[in-house]
């Protein structure tokens, strides 16, 4: 009965998290536009359901499994209904529908969380690490869009937490489960290639760590711990996981037939003589072209090349080599920040479980990613360590025995939970936008990050909201984002690139109206992108704004004869924050607020 009882008892807190969080993903993605990749997955995932080929999807580096979930349940309408859907006249039918399909890559995220919390501290280790994901505004802001790095992230956890259980198991548990869940974080996003491979490597050294002889030296027991990576049985089993999980994924996307117009031009550029013949003759006849490599290969290259960055309101063309340990320390809540070092003061041995060790080495990789476009693209290092900090939290508990200790870490406890969900409460539905108290809260975030980590072009709702609530009938609006609603509001809409700058650098049009710009172009690297949002960007900046929502300033521009006498005085420092007696200070919600 004991036994019954306790189970029930975690399966009540399980559920209970999978439903709160559900219920906050689902009523937050109803207040939000599209962001800027959501359109493109739908339309080309409900292409790949009517032709039965991923090769536009794998043409532009995303793998197709996120896409297809979340555009199936679009699909069996299509077919009852008897007619297809035009993806940018009906993006306010198929959205909200689609992202629904992110949830059950949620749930599969907090399974796996609370059955790794478990299986590293136990039952309190268990129900501590799905209420920290549960809470955590990041993870919950990512998994309420239709997008993939939800997907890759609880896949990443399920191969993580089967390789670990199966280290000394038979080979169905040991390579041919972890293999398939391997397969699976492949076909949620490339990026699952290398977070897999290194994160069951962490795990072979963590499994080891306990088998090293109790008197051997730091540095000894680290060379033989380090040395088990070449043994022959882990080189063997992590051979034949990957082996077989990339088998499955080409299986899976399988191939068009079709020679790669990338690779003849590439061959038809190399240097007369007979390698390019060759080659040339190669590109021509290997038409196996697209598969699964297309995709891996086009992001490699994309890493490789670098994209342009925002951080602390200074912009890079390429890459910031600290950009994702600084904006983890500016987007991650402040539990999650101040654990690893309470814990390093009280019991450091707890810290030593494989959840933290991958998520530090998952950091430390981070210093090489070129993209930086948001923290996105490292949500399973998040979610690894907010695993293993909850597991980690809960075995310290457990190791210093009756002691102030003792109460201090289970004071800690409590406090982190309540503080995570009062942040992920109070930054609702803007959990995109989520800064912590650090860095000036919410409200300032768009001084330190841009894109997906606060301005993804999700805010178009909220700035409907604010025209209909002050009447505003001539807005002008100008952001970066692929929502294709923008043309069916009454707002003119302005297209980067294109745009009738005056001598002032403001757009010529909007001048006597009330304009409405997007963070990401006034503070973000999207204004590098054209040389006309730049001098735009600068124009604006000395500007103060009348009003803002959460993702959009809004300025009343003066007409010509104005300008010359607004522009006498010295310059104020945009410091676009929500007049407290203005309406719009309830849209702009968030724990400063």
């Amino acid at each position: 009965m004991g036994w019954c009882k306790g189970r029930l008892w975690e399966g009540s807190w399980l559920l209970f998290w999978i439903a709160a969080s559900s219920a906050w993903c689902v009523s937050a993605s109803a207040r939000l536009s599209a962001t800027f990749d959501e359109p493109t997955y739908i339309t080309l995932g409900l292409q790949s359901w009517r032709t039965g080929s991923y090769k536009p999807l794998l043409d532009l580096g995303t793998m197709p499994l996120p896409p297809q979930v979340q555009t199936l349940p679009l699909h069996l309408w299509e077919h009852w209904r008897g007619e297809n859907f035009e993806a940018a006249r009906d993006l306010d039918r198929l959205l909200p529908i689609a992202r629904l399909g992110t949830l059950p890559f949620w749930w599969l995220l907090l399974l796996y969380g609370w059955l790794a919390g478990r299986q590293m501290a136990g039952v309190w280790g268990g129900c501590l690490a799905v209420a920290f994901l549960a809470c955590e505004p990041n993870l919950l802001a990512h998994a309420s869009l239709a997008t993939t790095d939800v997907a890759v992230t609880a896949c990443l956890a399920a191969l993580l937490y089967h390789f670990r259980v199966g280290r000394s198991e038979p080979w169905r548990r040991r390579v041919l489960i972890p293999a398939i869940w391997f397969a699976l974080a492949v076909l949620a996003k490339a990026s699952g290639l290398v977070f897999g491979i290194l994160g069951m490597a962490m795990i072979e050294l963590a499994h080891q760590w306990p088998n090293c002889p109790g008197d051997t030296q730091r540095c000894a027991r680290l060379r033989l711990m380090i040395g088990s990576l070449f043994r022959q049985a882990f080189r063997r089993d992590l051979m034949q996981v990957c082996c077989l999980g990339l088998l499955a994924v080409f299986c899976f996307c399988g191939s068009e037939g079709l020679p790669s117009p990338s690779f003849i031009e590439w061959a038809r550029q190399l240097p007369e003589g007979p390698i390019r013949s060759v080659m040339t003759w190669l590109a021509e006849h290997l038409c196996i072209f697209s598969n699964a490599g297309v995709a891996l290969i086009r992001q490699v290259r994309h890493n490789v090349q670098g994209h342009g960055v925002f951080l602390l309101e200074h912009v890079a063309k390429r890459a910031i080599w600290y950009y994702f340990p600084l904006a983890l320390s500016i987007k991650s809540p402040l539990p999650v920040l101040a654990l690893p070092l309470l814990l390093a003061v009280i019991c450091r041995r707890a810290l030593r479980n494989w959840a933290c060790l991958t998520a530090l080495v998952f950091l430390l990789f981070t210093l090489v990613c070129r993209v930086q476009t948001g923290i996105r693209l490292v949500l399973p290092l998040v979610s690894i360590a907010v695993i293993g900090l909850a597991a980690a939290l809960a075995s310290a508990r457990q190791q210093v025995g009756l002691s102030r200790w003792r109460l201090l870490l289970t004071a800690s406890a409590v406090c982190s939970v309540l503080w995570l969900l009062w942040a992920s409460l109070s930054i609702w539905p803007h959990g995109l936008c989520y800064t912590n108290e650090l860095w000036g809260g919410t409200a300032n975030g768009y001084r330190c990050l841009s894109d997906s980590n606060y301005d993804w072009g999700q805010g178009l709702k909220e700035l409907a909201q604010w025209q209909e609530t002050h009447q505003v009938r001539d807005l002008h609006v100008m952001y970066y984002g692929t929502d294709t609603g923008l043309l069916r509001l009454p707002m003119r809409a302005y297209i980067p690139g294109a745009l009738q700058l005056d001598s002032d650098d403001l757009p010529a049009p909007a001048r006597g109206h009330t304009l409405a710009v997007g963070v990401s172009i006034v503070y973000g690297s999207v204004s590098e992108v054209f040389p006309d949002l730049k001098a735009l960007a600068k124009a604006l900046r000395r500007i103060e704004p009348i009003d803002r929502t959460m993702t959009f300033f809004i300025y009343c521009l003066p007409p010509d004869e104005k300008m010359a006498a607004v522009k006498k005085g010295q310059p104020k420092a945009v410091h676009p924050e929500t007049p407290q007696d203005t309406p719009a200070a309830a849209l702009a919600s968030g724990p400063d607020r």
